[in-house]
Order: C-alpha cells, then structure tokens, then sequence
C-alpha cells in the first residue's frame, strides 16, 4: 500500500509504500510467525552470553590511576567493593563537539538510557564512566544532566590499552580479591544494546546469576524473580515480603511454561 503525506511546512513527502491492512485473524497469524522468530533471537542472544561467560580471562598487570570525587581512584578502587565492573569510555574532553558544556551526543544518548544502579549493585556489579575531562567539569555535567553513576577522569594510558582511545565502548572487569582479570569488551554498535540491567549483566563474567542460565559449574545463582526488588530495598537485612514470594512462583513458574520443553 503506497500512503503520501506532508510535513509541517505543508510539503509532499515521499510516498511510503507500507505493509498490508488485514483482518485481526491475518494479523495473529503473521504476529504468531514472528514471534517464532524473535524467540529464536531471545535463544540467540541468551547462548552468545553464555559464550561471553566462558570467555577467556587477561590479567590486569599494569598500575591505572584515576581521578575521582575523592580523589585519586585505582582501577580496583572503581570496583567500590563488588566483584564485577563495567567501565565506559565517554568522549567529554577539550576538542569533543560540545566541550565544555555538553558531552559527545552519542555517549550523552548512552548516558541517559542507564537503568537505576541499585539493580546492578544487587548483582555485585559496578557500572562507572570515564572521560579525560577534569573532575570539575564532569561534575557540572552530571548536575545539568541528572546523571549520577560514578564518571571518572582517565589520567594515564588506559583508554588507549583498552581499545577505547578513538573510540566508545564497555570494558568489563572482574576482580578475585586484589587481582583484577579483563573478560568482556563490546563498542561500535555493541553499546547501543547496553542501558538496561539484563544488557549489562549479559555482558559480565557471571551474567544474571540466576538459575536458568547456562553458566559454568559453581557460578553465583539464585532463582529469577525472587532477588529482584524495588530500588530503595535492596538493604542486605531487608525480610523478603511474603506477598512477593507468593508473586514471584507464580511470575517463575509462568516464565517457565512460556514454551514446554524449552529451556528459558
């Protein structure tokens, strides 16, 4: 079907040549054909973050130092604790379109999809940015932005060691006591995925951590739905709501029998 229209000063715009207007029994079984298919994507993407959990891990030898709110920051100092980190390189710094009022607009749109941290934090992992911008200038960004993740100033060679000298993209990290292992990089358009909890998660080491994942043997996992929660709750004394409990079997059991036989 071929639809012309205008625009606001009233122009022609090119005529859309769209798909078909068909009954609802036609649309169901054209929406049924595709769901086969996006949940052959789903399947897909679950066993490339399983493939992403049996990566490889490089030993982190070399010393980095960042500075931070409270001073200078170690690459295991950015870890705040957790076992897993994910670092993004920003492009805000003297010669970036914007400088110095505004980031790069592509890591400025990445900025603005980041899900709430306390969900990541729950999982033990840390998500920080990182720029060559000052700690002042950053600062006055973050505020006229509403951003709050941790956002870092690189003082050294990291950027260049870790494929992000030229260009954006997510570095991820997993540290055992002191010694800290690079397992995980995604750029180009890799980053345009990341933003939400599950995006990230996928991209580390031990994933969701929970149990219907494919993982290697002894990896954290805990059932899906039970550890999730609301934002200001994750507290480590906080006594599970019965009501919830009650919600999330059925929420698992449901997620379960999406397909029979079918692992989720």
């Amino acid at each position: 079907m071929t639809k012309s229209s205008t625009n606001d000063r009233g122009s022609a715009r090119p005529a859309m040549h769209t798909p078909p207007i068909v009954s609802p029994q036609e649309w169901n079984a054209a929406r049924e054909r595709l769901l086969m298919k996006e949940k052959a994507h789903t399947r897909a993407r679950d066993a490339l973050a399983a493939e992403r959990r049996r990566m490889p891990w490089m030993a982190v030898e070399k010393s980095y130092a960042f500075d931070g709110p409270g001073g200078t920051a170690s690459l295991l100092d950015l870890f705040e604790g957790r076992r897993q980190l994910i670092v993004y390189r920003a492009f805000f710094e003297p010669g970036v379109l914007g400088w110095p009022d505004r980031a790069c607009r592509g890591c400025s749109m990445v900025a603005d999809q980041v899900a709430h941290l306390a969900h990541l934090n729950a999982r033990d992992t840390t998500l920080v940015f990182v720029s060559r911008a000052p700690q002042a200038d950053i600062a006055r960004l973050k505020e006229r932005m509403g951003w709050v993740m941790p956002w870092y100033t690189v003082t050294d060679s990291f950027d260049a060691d870790f494929g992000v000298g030229e260009w954006h993209g997510h570095n991820v990290f997993i540290r055992d006591g002191e010694r800290v292992f690079r397992t995980g990089f995604i750029n180009n358009r890799g980053d345009e995925a990341m933003g939400s909890t599950w995006s990230y998660l996928d991209i580390t080491p031990l994933g969701r951590q929970e149990t219907w994942e494919d993982s290697p043997e002894g990896y954290p996992q805990s059932p899906p739905y039970k550890w999730w929660n609301w934002h200001d709750n994750y507290a480590a004394d906080a006594a599970p709501d019965p009501k919830w409990v009650e919600v999330s079997d059925a929420g698992e059991a449901a997620f379960r029998n999406l397909d029979p036989g079918v692992k989720p």
